[in-house]
């Protein structure tokens, strides 16, 4: 016996389609639900787990199980070996204008926005970052939103400190300009960074233990130190000036020491020179004093020998030939012997005819200008045998 169909209304069938639409997708939730207790955790990084808003484990890295939400909450945050870096945004100028009025830039706080003042009155802007790691995860996921600002704090009051305690050659990184065996200021220089970590690290240590405690640990300090855009000019002038004062004075000095040398080759060359020539003129003039410095000894020794008597007689021949007549006196008489000298081709001449004077008998004679020691007879005479000399001998005397 069949059973009669029911008939559905529209209203029916709309409830029932209703019904499993909503009872898959609560299904479907609880199934969402469920899978979303397991959590996927990479080796670089740690997980938190809350429970009610309360931090109660920490996890590995890997697949880890909480109950879904609203019961556990699971935070993932970088593990205990990634290194975190911070770049201090406060101490830079630009992001300190930006939290000035128009008319605080114009004035004192906008001319000195960004700068730290040192312990000698100068000006410098550091910009700094900071590398940290999480020491304690819950205590960092607890004060995760005030991480950042608290290392911005802690880097502005380091720096202020620092800064203030040294002067800008040991603040700034590199000064081209100083001098390289300046131990000292580059100490200090490298020693900047550590003094920095140290004053941050000292801090920290305050507020461990403390509702406060950040769970983290520094790990290094970065700083890149630089001048005022305003002083970076004038630093770069005065560095060029001091760079071109040096090339100068050490252009001058080579030229110096080229004109010392070359100075002092000139003077050695003179010196040369005058010793050379000193010593020709000592020998030319030895030569010409030879003669008569043995005719000096000679006499002053007694053993003369008749030297003055060949001298004489050398020295007359060379002088006669150059004359062109030469008048003898002899001292007894008034007598004059004349003798001619060569003519302008070095030919002897005949014998002159012999002249008489009113005061006395003269006899002119022609003479040679040859190298025998003797001079010649005259040719002709007109003086009486008694008065006139027969020969030269007459009238020198024997020379020989």
């Amino acid at each position: 016996m069949k059973r009669p169909s029911v008939t559905t209304s529209p209203w029916g069938q709309s409830y029932r389609i209703a019904f499993f639409g909503l009872y898959a997708a609560t299904l479907l939730a609880a199934l969402a639900w469920l899978f979303s207790s397991f959590h996927q955790v990479t080796p670089d990084s740690q997980a938190v787990v809350f429970r009610f808003g309360k931090p109660i484990a920490v996890e590995r890295p890997g697949v880890v199980f909480a109950w879904p939400a609203p019961v556990d909450n699971v935070q993932v945050i970088p593990g205990p070996a990634r290194i975190l870096q911070h770049d201090v945004l406060p101490l830079q100028r630009k992001e300190q204008l930006k939290t000035l009025t128009a008319a605080q830039v114009t004035a004192d706080a906008g001319a000195g926005a960004g700068y730290q003042l040192t312990g000698d009155a100068g000006v410098v802007q550091l910009n700094m970052q900071v590398f940290y790691r999480i020491d304690n995860p819950l205590r960092y996921v607890l004060q995760r939103p005030h991480v950042d600002a608290l290392i911005d704090r802690l880097a502005q009051r380091a720096s202020t400190l620092i800064c203030a305690g040294r002067d800008l050659d040991t603040v700034l990184v590199a000064r081209p300009e100083t001098q390289q065996d300046d131990t000292y200021a580059a100490q200090e220089r490298s020693r900047l960074r550590s003094d920095l970590k140290q004053m941050m690290d000292k801090d920290l240590q305050q507020l461990a233990g403390s509702d406060n405690d950040p769970g983290i640990v520094i790990e290094r300090v970065d700083i890149a130190s630089s001048l005022p855009d305003e002083a970076v000019d004038a630093f770069n002038s005065v560095l060029t000036a001091s760079q071109q004062a040096e090339k100068n004075i050490a252009q001058a000095q080579n030229e110096a020491t080229l004109r010392l040398q070359k100075s002092q080759q000139q003077a050695d060359r003179v010196i040369q020179q005058a010793e050379a020539s000193s010593s020709e003129m000592h020998a030319k003039a030895e030569v010409a004093t030879q003669t008569i410095t043995k005719l000096a000894q000679a006499r002053a020794s007694g053993s003369d020998a008749g030297l003055l008597q060949r001298l004489w007689r050398d020295r007359i021949s060379a002088i006669l030939s150059h004359a062109g007549q030469v008048l003898t006196v002899a001292p007894e008489n008034k007598n004059r012997l004349v003798l001619s000298g060569p003519d302008d081709q070095g030919i002897d001449q005949p014998a002159s005819s012999d002249t008489t004077a009113s005061s006395g008998n003269s006899v002119t004679s022609n003479w040679a200008s040859s190298s025998s020691s003797s001079v010649s007879a005259p040719a002709t005479t007109s003086a009486p045998a008694s008065n006139t000399p027969a020969s030269l001998s007459d009238v020198f005397g024997d020379l020989r």
